[in-house]
């Protein structure tokens, strides 16, 4: 769990108001499945308790499965099963030796795979709530239960916009999975040298519906991106400028067509679209000296508000590093006494150290590659 949330921190990911333990609401997953009992959706066989699909007329509707081909009666006792396999599934399992178990009406077991989802969710988010998530292997058989348990039980719409996120590949078409073991972690990443801003924006810039082919070549053409919004950014913030071109046009064509790419269907790749025509703009304006004061602001406001959403312009504060701003330090001696031989030298140290230098008008900056 310690690991989860410092991954979600990493890579800058807003945290939930509410992450429930289901080990903490059993008392709640045994009252669903008494309602359900209630309504006659469930049977008891061989101390566990299972939900009758056939007694629910819309399973089915979320994946498209049809329930006339489904032998009246059969059952999966395992929580796992394969997809198209549709069958009545457990709400309760009775107790096995080596599993945690907790009292319920029907004797100690424990809850099912499908219905702590329902449980927790709707004592959350309500019986009727916009929007559930979820990878495309959800759909079927999990968020279908889901659909049947929590609409049997209450008899009111479960969810009303299900989004379902295709996985991540590895180059050679292969889904990572903990099971092949074929997989990176954010700190293999990030161990390796790569930036969590590179990945964060590698990981939003392909759209959900559609699988991701991860490489460390896709990284690095992220990190340039990155790079190049953050440049943009800071530039924006140090311009001192005072053309005549406010930007209105453009900045307002990139609001707009930023916040309507999202709206349709979080189409991320339109919205990028968008920034990147405003990265341009701005940069010809700024090239110019055309830019106003007033754009430069309004600009700077646009930047900031379509980063409430990508989180990607400012770059991650640089390690203090003695050594480093000593070197910085000296090159800039060195070149404001027009001794370039020296700060061209130090500039080739730190390179072989590293560390890749800017001279701005604000001053020399530096960040490792």
């Amino acid at each position: 769990t310690d690991a989860f949330f410092d991954d979600l921190d990493t890579l800058r990911i807003q945290r939930a108001h509410v992450y429930p333990r289901a080990t903490e609401h059993v008392g709640l997953m045994v009252e669903l499945i008494e309602k359900l009992e209630e309504k006659g959706h469930t049977y008891v066989s061989e101390g566990d308790v299972y939900y009758s699909i056939a007694t629910f007329p819309g399973y089915g509707k979320l994946s498209g499965f049809d329930i006339s081909q489904v032998k009246p009666g059969a059952r999966v006792a395992v929580d796992e099963y394969e997809k198209e396999d549709a069958r009545d599934f457990a709400l309760w399992k009775g107790h096995r030796e080596g599993e945690p178990s907790w009292p319920s009406p029907w004797g100690d077991g424990r809850p099912g795979w499908h219905i702590e989802c329902s449980a927790m969710s709707m004592k959350y988010l309500g019986e009727t709530f916009d929007i559930h998530t979820g990878g495309v292997d959800n759909i079927f058989p999990h968020h279908e239960n889901e659909i049947a348990q929590s609409e049997g039980a209450t008899g009111s719409p479960f969810v009303r916009y299900f989004l379902h996120s295709e996985h991540l590949i590895l180059g050679e078409g292969e889904k990572m999975s903990k099971s092949l073991g074929n997989f990176y972690t954010v700190r293999d990443l990030t161990a390796e040298g790569y930036d969590p801003v590179a990945i964060r924006y590698l990981l939003l810039s392909t759209y959900y519906r559609r699988q991701l082919p991860f490489t460390l070549e896709l990284l690095d053409a992220a990190a340039e991106s990155v790079r190049r919004l953050q440049d943009f950014y800071r530039r924006v913030k140090e311009y001192d400028g005072d053309g005549a071109d406010d930007l209105t046009g453009p900045i307002d064509k990139a609001a707009n067509d930023f916040g309507a790419a999202l709206d349709d269907d979080l189409s991320i790749a339109e919205a990028l679209a968008a920034v990147f025509d405003l990265v341009r703009d701005g940069n010809k304006a700024m090239d110019d000296g055309a830019l106003s004061r007033e754009g430069r602001e309004n600009l700077q406001k646009a930047i900031e508000e379509i980063d409430t959403v990508l989180d990607v312009m400012n770059p991650l504060e640089a390690e203090p590093d003695a050594e480093v701003e000593t070197l910085v330090a000296e090159r800039e001696k060195a070149r404001k006494a027009k001794d370039f031989a020296r700060a061209d030298k130090i500039r080739d140290e730190l390179s072989a150290m590293g560390i890749e230098l800017e001279d701005t008008p604000a001053g020399t900056r530096w960040r490792r590659k």
